[in-house]
């Protein structure tokens, strides 16, 4: 009697354990169930402008926030019209690129700035002798043909005594820095974070020219996280949830910039190392900066750079920087 009252007590607690893992089992399924697939579409190939994304999808912060996040390439159609058009969710834009399409009526925010910075500027072999835009007289730039850089051009220029007659542009397409340089072209617009960082990993000698050293109002967001205004108003929750991920995604790239090196090495293999590495280390101290939280915009850049623009007859049509940004999905 005895013994069948054990083997009783055994059934019953091996049936409860079974009930328990498939509870346990099922809640875990429904979880995963009811995490949200949204896609977030890169500008570029990826490099550690987008670190902070790739850690929040290796550590789960996007799970935390109940989301299942697919970081996509930008394909033929470009980051901004896939975000627009709601292809994807959220994408890697530039305000100089938001400020343009706005003023066309296409509805893309940003709810956060990548880098506080603009880090950017032009850059030349050291052995030509270009330390300043004057410099730039009699040699030839190598860019993409856009507008707006034969404008960034000749602000430098004009405020160094220069004269942009005397420059020689010509399109070089999609061609890199290095390809440019043995293509007879003196210099090109380049992110010191990747390029710059490149050229010093190949022990090639450099001179940087920012365009922050220059004008004020050229000191504009770029990259920055982009949603469209459809996203705000419908699904709120959802775009507080992926900055809120991805804000923890940079948090651990300015702190544990070697781990987060790492952790985008992993994600994708075909980058350099070395490169990926020192890059993400120089551009540790400059996403947050001196801005009191990673992310955080102002009125005031949105404005002077579309001022700029319409100075330069670069911008046309109606341009509200009001409505062209948000803080209010930022983690406090």
């Amino acid at each position: 009697m005895r013994k069948l009252l054990i083997l009783l007590v055994i059934a019953v607690l091996a049936l409860v354990g079974c009930q328990s893992q498939t509870q346990e089992n099922g809640s875990t399924d429904q979880t995963e169930k009811q995490l949200q697939k949204v896609s977030v579409v890169l500008d570029w190939t990826p490099n550690t402008n987008h670190t902070g994304l790739y850690v929040a999808k290796e550590k789960g912060y996007f799970e935390e926030q109940g989301l299942d996040v697919e970081i996509i390439m930008p394909g033929d159609a470009g980051a901004d019209q896939l975000v627009a058009s709601g292809n994807a969710e959220f994408g890697v834009s530039y305000q100089e690129g938001i400020t343009l399409v706005r003023t066309q009526g296409v509805p893309i925010v940003s709810v956060a700035a990548v880098i506080q910075h603009n880090t950017s500027g032009f850059a030349s072999p050291k052995d030509l002798n270009i330390s300043s835009p004057k410099d730039f007289e009699g040699k030839t730039y190598g860019g993409w043909g856009s507008p707006i850089e034969q404008a960034v051009l000749s602000t430098l220029m004009n405020v160094d005594g220069g004269d942009i007659n005397k420059l020689d542009i010509v399109n070089a397409g999609n061609a890199d820095f290095f390809t440019m340089k043995n293509q007879g072209i003196d210099f090109a617009w380049i992110y010191y974070a990747w390029t710059g960082v490149e050229a010093e990993l190949r022990g090639e000698d450099i001179n940087m020219i920012y365009l922050t050293d220059y004008s004020e109002k050229l000191d504009y967001y770029t990259p920055v996280l982009a949603t469209n205004e459809k996203m705000i108003a419908n699904n709120p929750e959802t775009v507080k949830a992926f900055v809120t991920a991805a804000a923890k995604g940079y948090q651990l790239a300015i702190e544990k910039p070697e781990e987060a090196a790492s952790i985008l090495s992993s994600a994708v293999p075909e980058l350099d190392t070395e490169l990926v590495l020192e890059s993400q280390k120089w551009l540790s101290t400059k996403y947050q900066d001196d801005a009191p939280r990673w992310g955080e915009q102002k009125l005031e850049v949105w404005k002077n750079y579309a001022d700029w623009m319409k100075e330069h007859g670069v911008l046309e049509g109606e341009f509200d920087p009001e409505k062209a940004f948000t803080n209010e999905f930022l983690p406090q």
